[in-house]
């Protein structure tokens, strides 16, 4: 999964945001289950950079509703 800059995210439509948000969420819950499974993940780093990415987006989505 590539991370996705603010920038890119704030030209996609409310529907494509929402799919990318559910699809990063899906990640993070997978990422967390693997790890939580194993005892160790061999890169904690994503687990933390998704984390970071969903709140962003979350941030512009808000951002998009409160100018509607």
């Amino acid at each position: 999964m590539v991370i996705i800059r603010s920038k890119e995210i704030r030209v996609m439509s409310t529907g494509d945001i929402q799919a990318k948000l559910d699809e990063l969420k899906a990640e993070y819950a997978k990422n967390i289950s693997k790890s939580a499974a194993a005892g160790i993940y061999e890169n904690p780093g994503k687990i933390k950079e998704l984390k970071r990415t969903i709140a962003r987006v979350l941030t512009i989505m808000n951002e998009k509703n409160q100018e509607n």
